[in-house]
């Protein structure tokens, strides 16, 4: 039953009413890492799911050899009581203008698992329309694997719009169905989920730690070290540390770790990570809150891009990725 959780009320499957769903035309755009395992969770608790992507997709056969349906978007959204949009963020207001709303049935149900374009203004549902959030903490994969393995990851759960008055209702039913009620499903609303998702992408999670990792494998190359070194200390072992932080918190790791290296932790951390890099983090926030970020990077997609695939470009270069690949040879259990 429902349980709290630092103020916020936990959701289980017990407080979720799949049949909320049954019955009901379920649409799934998108067949990538969230699409194949929202649509394949939901299908295997017996709901009625059809996929939808674009002509041509290379994703069509694998949907059809999986046992769904699969229609081109515009075909798959028309008569659908519920349409999640689980395709990139830079393409959806195109494909909600283009496919979804000229085809969207009165009061019909439209989802997401991230809130960026609803959040932004990017994409204006009408009024009839109910507007959901599902989101697992999880990638798609990990979502898939564990509902086969009969457990699940934790979803986070929003309510836009109810002019049904039960959206919300059809929400956790959606978030039990793709398996987050074995696990808890959280309330949340898009400004929040959007917003602190993109600053942990950007600041930690994906721009903060690899920056920090590139720069520590650069500083100790540059001073002579071996690249296999700087490499092992400044990435490989990163995975060691974090699976103990992720299991018990930094108490766990610090616990685990050497009485050195512990020292060293508190010594050199502040340092690394100073009042300046705090208010860099500070202004992320900002721009992330302003809508700046989002409008740039729906500039650079709309341009084709030319931002992101420069700097992917020279991150394929960069000497760790060199280094890396040829060490990753070395170890048999990554196969």
């Amino acid at each position: 039953m429902a349980g709290k959780i630092l103020g916020t009320t936990v959701y289980y499957d017990a407080d979720c009413n799949l049949s909320k769903l049954q019955g009901k035309k379920i649409t799934v755009l998108g067949y990538g890492s969230q699409g194949h395992a929202h649509a394949l969770n939901l299908k295997e608790n017996g709901m009625d799911v059809t996929i939808g992507l674009r002509a041509g997709s290379s994703s069509w056969k694998d949907a059809e050899e999986a046992g769904l349906t699969v229609k081109e978007t515009a075909e798959a959204v028309k008569g659908a009581d519920i349409v999640m949009v689980l395709i990139p963020d830079e393409l959806q207001a195109e494909v909600y203008a283009n496919d979804i709303e000229p085809n969207l049935k009165e009061g019909a149900y439209l989802a997401f698992a991230h809130g960026f374009n609803i959040h932004f203004g990017k994409i204006v549902p009408r009024e009839d329309v109910n507007v959901f959030m599902v989101a697992p903490k999880g990638p798609g994969h990990l979502v898939r694997r564990t509902f086969q393995e009969g457990s699940g990851v934790p979803c986070l759960y929003a309510v836009e719009k109810d002019p049904s008055g039960d959206t919300e209702e059809v929400a956790l039913a959606w978030a039990s169905g793709v398996g987050g009620g074995r696990s808890g499903i959280l309330e949340t609303n898009f400004k929040s989920e959007t917003e602190t998702d993109l600053f942990g992408e950007q600041a930690v999670l994906c721009g903060g730690v690899t920056e920090l990792i590139k720069t520590g494998f650069e500083v100790l190359t540059e001073a002579g070290y071996e690249p296999v070194n700087a490499y092992f200390e400044c990435l490989h072992e990163m995975k060691l540390i974090v699976d103990l932080i992720y299991e018990g918190g930094f108490q766990k790791m610090r616990h685990s770790i050497s009485n050195t290296a512990e020292y060293g932790d508190y010594y050199v951390g502040p340092k690394i990570i100073t009042a300046d890099t705090k208010k860099a983090m500070e202004q992320v926030l900002a721009d992330i809150q302003s809508g700046k970020f989002a409008d740039d990077f729906l500039a650079d997609s709309k341009n084709g891009q030319p931002f992101l695939k420069q700097h992917r470009e020279a991150a394929a270069k960069h000497p760790i990725e060199a280094v890396g690949s040829e060490l990753r040879g070395l170890m048999s259990w990554l196969k």
